[in-house]
C-alpha cells in the first residue's frame, strides 16, 4: 500500500514540484493550501505530468479546527510542511503577520501530527537562518548569526519548535531542510513559479522582464564585498530541491540515525545577481533592462551551501545548474504568458 503524505502549501511553487517527485517515487499525496499566494490550477498541471489528480483541502492552517478536520478525514504517514509566507522584504514591514502565520500554522500542524500519530515530519527551512555567515560555504554546523529579517526569524523559531517537539515525543522524527534559492521550472513547462502576489524572487523578476511584463527591475546594491559588488546566492533548480524532500522522507521512514537532522540543500556554488542576469541573457539571447539601486534592508551579502552531508546521508546531489534554471524558467514564463504552447 502506498504511503500517504500530506504536503502543506502543495499548490505553491516548491510544494507542487515536490508533489510531482513524490508521486513519481510511489507516494500518495494530499495537499492543504489556502491559495493565498498560489493557484489551484497547478493541480491540473500535476495531473498532466503524473496522471494523478491530487486532492487539495482549501484550509488556512492557522485555523486549528479546520486543520483537525482534515486529519480526521485522512490518515497520513508523513508530512512535508511548506505552507508559509516567504517575502523577505514584506516581513520587514509586516513582522506580526509573518510571526502569526508562519508560527501558528506550524504549531497547529504539529499538534495534529501528535494527536494523529503522524511520526515523520519534513520542514521547509531556509538558508536565511545562517544570517551573514562569517565563513563560506556554510555547513550544517555553521553557527547561526542573527536573522536579517522577520521571515528568517520565523524559520529559526520554527526549527527550535520542531526540535523541542521531537525531544518531547521520542517516537517522532523530523528533518530540517535548509535550502537556498529555488528557481527554474519542471521541464514540461506545465508547472513553474507563478505567485499571485507580485514576484519578489530574482528569477521570475528576470523572466517577467524578458517577456516585457515589467519594464525593468532593480539590482539592490553593487557595492557589497563580492566579486562584482552584487549579492551572491546559491540557486538550486526546483526539481533538484523537490527530490531532496522525497529522499528526506524516505530516510526519515527508514534508518534515520538521529531524531532531528539538518541538511543543507543547495547547488554548492555562489552566483551573483549580475551573474544570474548574464546567464539568462546567454541562454535566451535577450538583453535585460535593469538598474543599480540602493541596498535592500534584510538582504544577506553572500551565502551558498556545502551539501556534502545530504550527498553522503541522503544520496542526494543536484543535477542542474544556473543555465538549466534559466532555460526552464524562461520556457515556463513563455507558456504561462501565452507565447508558447505546452
Amino acid at each position: 500500500m502506498k504511503k500517504k503524505i500530506l504536503v502543506t502549501g502543495g499548490c505553491g511553487y516548491i510544494g507542487s514540484h515536490t508533489i510531482v517527485d513524490l508521486i513519481e517515487n510511489g507516494f500518495e499525496v494530499i495537499s492543504i493550501d489556502n491559495n493565498s499566494n498560489s493557484d489551484i490550477r497547478v493541480l491540473e498541471g500535476i495531473r498532466q505530468i503524473t496522471g494523478v489528480q491530487v486532492k487539495n483541502y482549501t484550509v488556512d492552517l492557522c485555523d486549528l479546527e479546520k486543520t483537525r478536520k482534515v486529519f480526521a478525514i485522512e490518515k497520513f504517514d508523513g508530512i512535508i510542511h511548506f505552507a508559509a509566507l516567504k517575502n523577505v522584504g514584506e516581513s520587514v514591514y509586516n513582522p506580526l503577520q509573518y510571526f502569526h502565520n508562519n508560527i501558528t500554522s506550524l504549531i497547529n500542524v504539529l499538534d495534529c501530527a501528535l494527536k494523529n500519530d503522524v511520526k515523520h515530519f519534513i520542514f521547509s527551512s531556509s538558508c536565511s537562518v545562517y544570517g551573514n555567515a562569517e565563513k563560506l560555504p556554510v555547513t550544517e554546523n555553521t553557527p547561526l548569526s542573527p536573522p536579517e529579517s522577520p521571515y528568517a526569524r520565523t524559520k529559526v523559531i520554527g526549527e527550535d519548535i520542531i526540535t523541542d517537539f521531537i525531544n518531547a515525543n521520542k517516537d517522532f522524527s523530523a528533518i530540517l531542510l535548509r535550502y537556498f534559492n529555488p528557481a527554474g521550472a519542471h521541464e514540461s513547462a506545465l508547472i513553474g513559479e507563478s505567485p499571485i502576489n507580485k514576484a519578489a524572487n530574482l528569477v521570475p523578476v528576470i523572466t517577467e522582464t524578458g517577456i516585457k511584463k515589467r519594464e525593468g527591475f532593480d539590482v539592490f546594491g553593487n557595492d557589497y564585498d563580492t566579486r562584482d559588488g552584487s549579492c551572491i546566492r546559491d540557486y538550486i533548480h526546483v526539481m533538484d530541491l523537490a527530490n531532496a524532500h522525497t529522499k528526506s522522507l524516505q530516510y526519515a521512514m527508514g534508518d534515520m540515525k538521529e531524531k532531528v537532522e539538518v541538511f543543507n540543500v543547495g547547488i554548492g556554488n555562489g552566483v551573483s545577481v549580475l551573474e544570474a542576469i548574464k546567464a539568462f541573457e546567454n541562454v535566451t539571447d535577450k538583453a535585460l533592462n535593469y538598474k543599480i539601486a540602493p541596498r535592500r534592508e534584510g538582504d544577506v551579502v553572500a551565502i551558498y551551501a556545502d551539501y556534502s552531508k545530504a550527498e553522503k546521508v541522503l544520496g542526494w546531489t543536484p543535477k542542474r545548474n544556473i543555465e538549466d534554471i534559466m532555460r526552464t524558467a524562461w520556457k515556463w514564463e513563455q507558456v504561462r504568458s501565452g507565447v508558447l504552447q505546452e
